[in-house]
């Protein structure tokens, strides 16, 4: 069995520091099987080794930030002739134009684009906006994605409302994601009053024909702005990501994650008549848009430059999905054979796949969830979901199938003989969530 000592050790004295134990929730312990919660040493291409020593295979790195890999030799080149050159200036530097007309470059809707360094600041930007060119205060949010921004204008409707106004958690509404007629409720409850739609293109369910086009044409109906959220799928779906997958035109849009690979850089982009009124260039009243110290870091605007140009240069996107669909299909075949391919579905697109966890009774369990991820990270294979990157090599992916396969073996077993022979500790909880 691995050891984790030195990182049960390095856990607690976080704990002792850190609100949590980690900077993301979705990084703490409690997203991991108990004392198998490595702390991070160092990453290359799609491996990490923990303070421990233990080598895995690191699926979804960086909460799916990190598509090209840990320590990517061009982006790592990119921002070390930066560096050298200054980072942050009192005036703006010439990189910050070529990052922007770069992505201008990629994405056909992105006629402004403002950079930043989270997606909350991105997707809080767009929000504000939408609210100062509508004059109106609603905003109507997919209740089936998980996560938009760490303001209170969503966390107010999270399971974590805590701290937030109950007025400023009134002003927001919940649509569910693939329903069209439940997006039109809250329009005809709510006339006039919704400044914004935002969601993703889609997460693990792939959207309905003519569901995004239908909130396209539903926000043009309603003078609502359309937002769509491309943190993950940007980078991943396509060069111009899944709006031009889909071929939508949303209002604003919002990229991070894999724009820098894993480096601290975002984007709001969209219409120039929502974006300048970030600006002066118009006669109405001016929106504090994004004005922050670091947003335009030039070794984070160096990262982003190189990042794209890989994709630019490189099949990147193709790589992504063809590694994917290699994992998907060894997965499958892997859960068929031990007899768990009903209670361990593999989900997603191929670039970004993820992995369900059932009892036997088919419902949906932390515990079976905990012990599949006790028995992969066992076997050298770190995984909360099964998103790949570009340094994923098909002999890595084999590996991870051959882990797997082993884990699934176990899982069987513990659906026929009870969970408890099997799981050693407490399971995993949600990430958000009200107490304890």
């Amino acid at each position: 069995m691995k050891s984790f000592t030195r990182s049960i050790e390095l856990g607690a004295r976080l704990h002792r520091c850190v609100p949590g134990g980690a900077h993301t929730y979705a990084k703490g312990d409690d997203q991991y099987p108990e004392g198998m919660a490595p702390i991070i040493d160092r990453g290359l291409g799609c491996k990490v080794w923990d303070v421990d020593g233990n080598e895995f295979i690191e699926y979804g790195s960086g909460l799916r930030a990190v598509t090209l890999g840990h320590a990517f030799e061009p982006v790592l080149q990119a921002v070390r002739e930066q560096l050298v050159r200054g980072s942050n200036f009192v005036r703006p530097a010439r990189i910050e134009l070529e990052a922007a007309e770069s992505l201008q470059a990629m994405v056909p809707g992105a006629e402004m684009v403002k950079f930043c360094k989270d997606g909350s600041d991105a997707t809080s930007g767009a929000i504000k906006l939408a609210r100062a060119y509508t004059g109106r205060d609603l905003v109507a949010i997919c209740g089936n994605h998980p996560f938009f921004s760490v303001d209170d204008w969503f966390i107010g409707a999270s399971a974590m409302p805590g701290g937030v106004p109950r007025a400023t958690r009134e002003l927001t509404l919940k649509f569910a994601y693939n329903d069209l007629a439940s997006l039109q409720v809250l329009f005809d409850a709510h006339p006039g009053q919704i400044a914004a739609v935002i969601l993703e293109a889609e997460k693990e369910a792939e959207p309905k024909p003519g569901f995004l086009q239908g909130v396209r044409e539903q926000c043009t109906r309603h003078g609502s702005v359309f937002v769509l959220d491309e943190m993950i799928t940007g980078f991943r779906w396509h060069n111009g990501g899944a709006q031009a997958f889909h071929g939508i035109r949303p209002d604003l849009s919002t990229f991070g994650k894999g724009l820098g690979n894993g480096f601290s850089v975002s984007a709001l982009a969209g219409s120039r008549d929502l974006m300048r009124l970030g600006g002066a260039d118009h006669d109405r009243e001016r929106v504090f848009l994004l004005s922050t110290t670091h947003g335009a870091e030039t070794h984070g605007l160096a990262a982003a430059l190189a990042t794209m140009k890989v994709y630019r240069d490189e099949p990147v996107v193709r790589t992504l999905w063809e590694r994917g669909e290699r994992l998907a299909a060894g997965l499958r075949a892997a859960a068929e054979a031990a007899g768990v391919a009903q209670h361990v579905p593999i989900l997603g697109r191929p670039c970004c796949l993820v992995f369900g966890s059932r009892d036997a009774q088919g419902q949906p369990s932390q515990p079976f969830r905990t012990l599949l991820m006790q028995e992969i990270i066992e076997r050298g294979v770190l995984a909360t979901s099964l998103v790949v990157n570009y340094s994923h090599s098909e002999s890595d992916i084999d590996r991870t199938v051959a882990a797997f396969a082993a884990a699934f073996d176990v899982y069987r077993r513990a659906l026929d003989e009870g969970i408890d022979k099997y799981l050693r500790g407490r399971p995993v909880r949600p990430a958000i969530r009200p107490f304890g």
